[in-house]
């Protein structure tokens, strides 16, 4: 059991799951609240807990799989060549089997309010509608086609920034405060573009609850609403895409280069200077040594800079 939670693509799958879990119950707690709760909810404190829950689930897994919890952030990494296509499904099944998880912790400890509010008949739409708790879906005063396009335009927005404040080469933010600062970021995304279409901006804050809600007793109206349900799988990754190549184009390229300055090794043979890596062993009295890298090991994060 050590060596098999030792694997790098186990600990990858259980960061996304634990990371992506925690974001959607303090996420979807806050829905909740706002749905059931009344004057105990509001539309900004869903923005907070989705936000918040953001950082809390950087700081969990972000050294380890980088904290990605979106699988429109995790495409968008293997399609530009940033991580393996290998890693993928291991990102993204963490991420799906977290969100389902979550869903049904949050129906699980709001089910008695549920039931109350809806008077025991689990609605997608209509004033006593709950399964909005769970997923998005999309207004009256949006059509299909302009809701894809909003969550394109958002979800762009999403990976146009999260490049720019982990890219070391143009002005990151500081050490330490990259989760609040994406948390701040997903926050401001909420207040400002979130009315249209819920900002779902991640398949797999959407897909699973959704799929939850279907095993749940909401039944097959939660895919036939609108036909609304496929748009927040296939419109985020574009969107993210996008927004990086709007990114690199418009900041990468254009990055002021550092002249490279090529040295002559022969002639500072006499003059190197060299850091002492770890000990790691003792053999025969001598010390047995490990190269030691001056940056921290390279995760395939969704902060991830050009």
């Amino acid at each position: 059991m050590q060596v098999i939670w030792q694997n790098e693509n186990v600990r990858e799958f259980l960061a996304e799951f634990i990371s992506t879990y925690v974001m959607m119950v303090f996420g979807l707690g806050a829905v909740a609240h706002m749905v059931l709760g009344g004057k105990m909810g509001s539309y900004l404190a869903v923005n907070l807990g989705f936000g918040f829950g953001v950082t809390i689930g950087v700081h969990m897994a972000g050294n380890i799989s980088g904290a990605h919890m979106n699988a429109a952030l995790t495409f968008t990494s293997c399609a530009l060549g940033r991580m393996s296509w290998k890693k993928f499904p291991v990102y993204v099944l963490g991420q799906f089997l977290g969100s389902f998880v979550a869903a049904a912790t949050i129906y699980g400890l709001f089910y008695n309010a549920i039931i109350d509010f809806s008077g025991g008949k689990l609605m997608t739409t209509g004033p006593t509608a709950t399964a909005n708790i769970f997923a998005t879906y999309l207004p009256d005063h949006m059509t299909l086609w302009r809701g894809f396009l909003d969550e394109v335009v958002v979800t762009g927005m999403l990976q146009l920034c999260l490049l720019a404040i982990a890219d070391k080469g143009n002005n990151p933010t500081l050490l330490g405060t990259q989760a609040i600062v994406t948390g701040i970021l997903v926050v401001i995304i909420g207040i400002s573009l979130g009315m249209n279409s819920g900002y779902a901006i991640n398949p797999s804050r959407d897909l699973p609850p959704r799929f939850f809600t279907f095993l749940a007793g909401w039944g097959s109206q939660v895919f036939r609403t609108k036909d609304w349900w496929w748009v927040p799988v296939v419109a985020p990754p574009l969107g993210a895409y996008c927004g990086a190549i709007i990114y690199l184009f418009f900041i990468g390229s254009n990055k002021r280069q550092e002249p490279q300055v090529l040295e002559n090794p022969l002639a500072f043979e006499d003059h190197k200077i060299s850091v002492l890596p770890k000990t790691t062993s003792h053999q025969h009295g001598v010390a047995s040594l490990t190269p030691v890298s001056v940056y921290p090991e390279d995760r395939p994060s969704a902060l991830y800079h050009p």
